[in-house]
């Protein structure tokens, strides 16, 4: 016993006695001088810092980005030349759920990626799936209310979820994706990531291009149907921390090959959709994706909560030859996630070790919550504005990049007008085959249990422009699971040109 450390308040005075409080006799009451006790109860009253509002629940682990493709001529970020590694932390998470939900239920996965660069931390905030339900983040908040709990029930809304993606066609790419087999992954190891965004890339001589990134798992697809599923979560609720956490302590190390779609800067202006469109993909006929490296995750963290909980992923960490693109819910995303965690976890988050860059930090921020690195980040205390005579950090006008093209008036557009919300999910629904089809068909219904027939009907509108096979199969797969048939009452029905 006496190699053990000594035991020690916050403020480093040794702790006589941790089994009994200070009491007046031994019946009690409790005496208010007893700080020990009153610092315990306020530390753990004080242990739980808010969770995040999306991608509560998550699983996390480092790793190493190795470049062996050589793609310099598109990009002149030091992380992504040949031969270089990069080390990393990745996060993986479910959407809707909160940090007690079960990790096997049918979601979207979120995977974040955080590289520890040489030019400063990059960021890549994506997801498993390609697309999103969403064009425009002036509806992301409402998206996001109908994954969350009704306000009176307290309860997940089937209706909710139906009601607004029958009102948003652009949802059905996204929708067809999380209600096929890739909607419920069996692990984090068995499923592709995605920057999902068009991004851009630009090189020293100023030329521009878009890219999109891929992350495609060297294990293989592995789902969960919704019954096996069922039966996962009934045995454990952490079943993808098991299995990340797992597969790291045996050696098994996590390995996703690294692709890149790229796209020269004017093609934007030429392809039959909007590349910039988050619903849409990019055919790979059309751009094929680029093997450029290796992704693998080889060492667990030490703390979950210091190193994951923690973290803070965000678009808006890039590096010099990596930038963004006219993208609007890539633009929304530059300024909410930083903002989160801002909220989430302090002014200053980026200054909690996980979250902080290898490079040497310089700059003019000053004061407030969680500074604990004396003020400003410039080596010289006279030095606390800009420009200064004192020797502060200037600008490295290296670090610009080249003009992004942009043109139009500013107005609210209608982000419908013009768009094609069906063939890009008819060329998807047409690469299934008919197994995939019947389970397809079977989530959807599983998942519309309860919702009212006109939200029903407008639903099922949709998937017929998508494919009248669509429709067909969902209708009897309601049939066989909730006995539905159509209902008098008239829906809204959706416009082939939508």
């Amino acid at each position: 016993m006496t190699d053990r450390p000594t035991m020690t308040t916050t403020a480093g005075a040794p702790v006589p006695d941790n089994q009994n409080s200070l009491t007046a006799g031994p019946k009690g009451g409790i005496m208010l001088q007893d700080y020990q006790l009153i610092e315990k109860l306020a530390h753990q009253n004080r242990e739980r810092i808010p969770e995040r509002a999306v991608h509560a629940k998550g699983w996390g682990a480092y790793g190493t980005l190795k470049i062996t493709g050589d793609i310099s001529k598109y990009t002149k970020a030091a992380v992504l030349q040949p031969g270089a590694e990069t080390p990393m932390l990745a996060r993986f998470s479910t959407v809707a759920g909160e940090q007690g939900a079960a990790d096997a239920e049918r979601d979207v996965r979120g995977f974040a990626l955080k590289f520890y660069t040489s030019e400063g931390n990059w960021d890549l905030v994506g997801n498993n799936t390609p697309v999103f339900f969403v064009r425009d983040p002036y509806k992301f908040p409402d998206f996001i209310h109908t994954q969350k709990r009704h306000p009176k029930t307290n309860l997940r809304s089937a209706t909710a979820m139906w009601d607004f993606w029958s009102l948003s066609p652009e949802s059905l790419h996204q929708v067809t994706i999380l209600m096929s087999d890739r909607g419920c992954p069996t692990s984090p190891l068995h499923m592709n990531g995605y920057g999902s965004h068009t991004f851009s890339f630009w090189n020293d001589a100023g030329e521009r291009y878009w890219v999109k990134f891929h992350f495609k798992t060297q294990h293989g697809h592995k789902f969960y149907t919704n019954e096996e599923s069922e039966q996962v979560i009934g045995k454990t609720r952490e079943s993808y921390q098991e299995a990340l956490f797992g597969s790291i302590e045996e050696g098994n190390y996590p390995r996703w090959t690294v692709q890149v779609q790229i796209m020269p800067e004017l093609d934007a202006e030429k392809t039959s959709y909007n590349p910039f469109d988050l619903t849409k993909v990019w055919p790979h006929s059309e751009y094929p994706p680029i093997e450029i490296g290796t992704m693998e995750l080889n060492r667990n963290p030490e703390n979950y909560f210091a190193e994951v909980e923690n973290a803070a992923f965000s678009p808006s960490n890039i590096v010099p030859g990596i930038a963004f693109s006219p993208d609007k819910m890539l633009q929304a995303r530059v300024f909410s996630y930083a903002d989160a965690h801002r909220h989430r976890l302090g002014t200053h988050y980026e200054h909690i070790p996980v979250n902080q860059p290898k490079n040497p930090v310089h700059h003019y921020h000053r004061d407030g919550q969680m500074n604990t690195f004396g003020g400003i980040r410039t080596g010289n205390p006279d030095a606390y504005y800009e420009p200064n005579s004192f020797n502060g950090p200037v600008e490295q006008p290296a670090a610009v990049e080249p003009p992004l093209r942009i043109d139009g008036d500013m107005a609210r557009f209608n982000h419908r007008d013009g768009n094609n919300d069906y063939v890009q999910v008819t060329a998807l629904f047409n690469l299934f085959d008919a197994d995939q089809k019947a389970r397809l068909f079977s989530n959807i219904a599983a998942a519309m249990g309860g919702v009212p027939g006109e939200i029903v009907e407008r639903q099922l509108a949709h998937f017929k422009l998508v494919h009248p096979d669509y429709e067909v199969g969902v209708r009897a797969a309601l049939n066989k699971a909730h006995g539905y048939q159509a209902d008098t009452i008239s829906a809204d029905q959706p416009a082939a040109a939508e």
